[in-house]
């Protein structure tokens, strides 16, 4: 691990809600939050995995809106991965944390909130308030890094891509570890997971990849690749366990949506990881009757990073995701290059075959 890292090592037991870990155990715990309308009690679930050898605590989550399903399986998949038994360090995952959301595949809490908008929560809010506490209460004060696992909503898509703070140094330099296709630096939102684990002077890699309620092989892999090089960089696992990858993500410093000049029907003309120009025409809306047509037209210079797969929208509505990259000219070709640098598995290890393809937008 480099000299300037803020991340610390730790050894030694760890206590979660009265459950204590010992070095060299691992344990699911659950910690009650409330209860449904069936009066069935809920919990935040988080499986907890101490090594004998001391290291840092990584938190990896999925599932803050229930229908994001790709980061519940990538978490399914590295708590699979061989090179845990023999890691330095904790690890805690927790591959939903909101579970009524999650029961229901819907994106929100049972009224109809955003988790996501609601940390660091309360003891005795809301539903989502109580959960959002829970969390903060008592995984944060153990963890050193957080990697927090999302999807684009319902028909919209993102290209695979971490999101990091532009003050957040330590999370700005393992993402470029991670190596995604793209590096979105955004600003963090008042209410969310990020915002409160800054607050906590932890640093976060927020992962968007793929959409809702469908799993697809681009954003699993990519995450995968991404957690284990990340883990070797930070001395948990050993640098035969997986190779670097070395292609430096495209660095976006902003980013827009197009949206629908008004309703209609929309057909969309660029796929996600092209390079546009401003004046380029990215789609188009047209009216069910045929009478008017109107080009989406690229306000600025970017990469496609979003994009919706409804073939209808009303007027505002987002249509397309532009990413401002620096080094424009080369942007497009790196990310093909990273497309072509597909992470792969054997046939045998393989148990997601139907591979989709967000670069090409096909099957």
């Amino acid at each position: 691990m480099s000299s300037d890292s803020e991340i610390r090592y730790r050894h030694g037991a760890i206590t979660i809600a009265g459950t204590t870990i010992n070095p060299g155990e691992q344990a699911t715990v659950a910690i009650p939050y409330g209860t449904y309308s069936s009066y069935e009690t809920v919990h935040l679930k988080a499986h907890v995995r101490v090594s004998k050898k001391p290291g840092p605590t990584l938190l990896v989550t999925a599932g803050i809106h229930g229908d994001e399903v790709n980061g519940t399986e990538i978490v399914r998949r590295l708590m699979k991965e061989k090179f845990i038994k023999r890691m330095s360090g904790t690890l805690i995952t927790i591959p939903v944390i909101n579970a009524p959301a999650y029961s229901n595949r819907s994106r929100y809490m049972p009224d109809r909130r955003d988790l996501n908008r609601l940390f660091p929560g309360a003891p005795s809010g809301s539903l989502g308030a109580r959960l959002a506490h829970t969390l903060c209460e008592y995984i944060l004060p153990h963890v050193d890094l957080v990697i927090d696992l999302h999807t684009g909503t319902v028909n919209r898509a993102n290209l695979p891509q971490l999101r990091v703070s532009p003050g957040d140094k330590e999370a700005n330099r393992l993402a470029k570890i991670f190596s995604p296709p793209v590096l979105l630096i955004a600003s963090i939102r008042e209410g969310s997971f990020r915002h409160a684990c800054s607050k906590r002077g932890i640093p976060v890699l927020l992962y968007e990849s793929g959409e809702a309620l469908r799993l697809d092989t681009p954003s699993i892999r990519f995450a995968l690749r991404g957690i284990r090089s990340v883990m070797r960089e930070l001395g948990m696992i050993s640098k035969s366990s997986t190779k670097r990858f070395k292609l430096q993500p495209v660095v976006c410093k902003k980013s827009l949506w197009e949206r629908a000049p008004m309703g209609g029907i929309f057909t969309p003309l660029v796929q996600l990881g092209r390079a546009v120009n401003q004046g380029d025409t990215l789609g188009f809306m047209a009216d069910p009757f045929g009478d008017t047509e109107i080009p989406i037209i690229a306000s600025y210079d970017g990469i496609l990073i979003g994009r919706t797969n409804e073939g209808v929208a009303d007027e505002g509505d987002a249509l397309v995701h532009i990413g401002f990259a620096s080094q424009q000219e080369t942007a497009e070709d790196r990310i093909h290059e990273s497309a072509g640098n597909f992470p792969d598995l054997p046939d045998e290890e393989d148990d997601h075959p139907v591979h989709t393809d967000p670069f090409a937008d096909q099957l």
